[in-house]
């Protein structure tokens, strides 16, 4: 199976290195704005054309030679991939790139054999702790310290700086990889909620950390001073860079914890449950402090994480259907109790067989048969 995997590393450039990467992005988001522009005025076209044109940009603006030349194509290709997303409703309109925003630009690895040795443009190096990228040379980073190679052919390398003025580095890897299906001895349901994030079938409860809501203190304070101060001022950036740590830090810590329960789960089961949630349609006619948790708990990022690592791991992950009611129906008898659509009551005695249920235990015990009915049936269809 051939997989795609991107690798991210933090970047240390030199004072000259830095310059020549915010001089690349400066003129990457010139001609994604220029052709965009182009296009709005002439009509949508391929970027073959676009890229021909190109050189007549060139010709006319010298300081677009200075840069990876890689870098204002793959520019284009963007466009050309924004154009296809609107036009297949994935997105909307493509909009005109800011300098105030996070700033990125992508370069490709192009190959080249001379007199029997092989040379690429993009070369990463774990042992020594350093990457070569086209026209910047060798570049320190830091990074997967576990690791002392990575295995797989480099595809592109993607330079950003985020708002926090930190500077990084993702290294896409193709690599094929051989996946043999596991002969399953364990499996386990997984009810998603926003109290516990994660309630499986075991019993095993994952607590939601709500880190958004340990930091709203600290952002309202500095949103409410920021509001107060003059726009484009040095106190103003500063400002503005103490927020963007601190929603670093939020999204920091939600990607490590999401990655430490996906981790633990496919490595302790070979078949897991889950449901189907629509988490765009939970948001309509709820309150504002639930909406705030369900964004904090990702609960979607959650389940991407659990298929993905599943997928090549050789495990087997199934979605029940989204409308199946696995919190109303008691798991010993069957007997469904509509009185369970109030989320308040968490723990009941079953009316048909008596058994005392934990709300969230017993919606897994059902998702878990679920699952098993799923499972068994596309196993006899095979």
């Amino acid at each position: 199976m051939k997989i795609y995997r991107a690798y991210k590393f933090r970047l240390y450039p030199t004072e000259k290195q830095r310059i020549l990467i915010h001089k690349t992005f400066g003129c990457s988001r010139f001609v994604y704005n220029y052709y965009l522009n182009y296009q709005k005025e002439n009509g949508v076209q391929k970027s073959f054309n676009l890229c021909k044109d190109l050189k007549e940009l060139e010709k006319s603006h010298e300081y677009l030679k200075e840069i990876d030349s890689c870098s204002l194509r793959c520019a284009i290709f963007d466009l050309e991939d924004g154009f296809n997303n609107f036009f297949a409703k994935r997105s909307g309109y493509p909009n005109f790139k800011s300098k105030f925003n996070r700033q990125s630009y992508r370069t490709s690895c192009m190959r080249s054999t001379y007199k029997g040795n092989e040379y690429s443009n993009i070369e990463l190096d774990l042992l020594t702790r350093f990457i070569k990228l086209p026209k910047l040379g060798n570049v320190k980073i830091r990074g997967y310290r576990n690791k002392e190679r990575i295995e797989g052919r480099i595809v592109n390398a993607t330079i950003s700086r985020e708002t926090t003025n930190k500077y990084y580095v993702s290294v896409l890897v193709e690599k094929n990889l051989l996946v043999e299906k596991v002969i399953p001895t364990s499996i386990v349901g997984i009810d998603l909620g926003i109290k516990d994030l994660v309630i499986t079938s075991d019993g095993v409860k994952y607590s939601n950390d709500k880190i958004l809501m340990k930091y709203e203190k600290r952002l309202k304070r500095l949103q409410r001073k920021l509001s107060r101060q003059i726009k484009g001022s040095k106190n103003y950036l500063k400002t503005k860079e103490k927020m963007a740590r601190i929603y670093a830090k939020i999204k920091n810590y939600r990607k490590h914890y999401l990655n430490e329960i996906a981790n633990e789960i496919v490595d302790e089961h070979d078949i897991i449950v889950t449901e189907n949630l629509l988490v765009k349609d939970m948001f309509k006619e709820k309150k504002k402090a639930f909406n705030k948790s369900l964004l904090d708990a990702s609960i979607s990022k959650l389940c991407s994480l659990i298929e993905w690592k599943s997928k090549i791991k050789g495990k087997f992950y199934y979605k029940i259907n989204t409308y199946y009611p696995s919190s109303q129906v008691c798991c010993h008898c069957g007997y469904k109790n509509s009185k369970l659509k109030d989320l308040s009551i968490r723990e009941y005695d079953c009316p048909s067989c008596g058994v005392h249920n934990d709300r969230d235990i017993n919606a897994s015990l059902n998702i878990l048969f679920e699952g098993l009915k799923l499972h068994y049936n596309l196993a006899n269809v095979v």
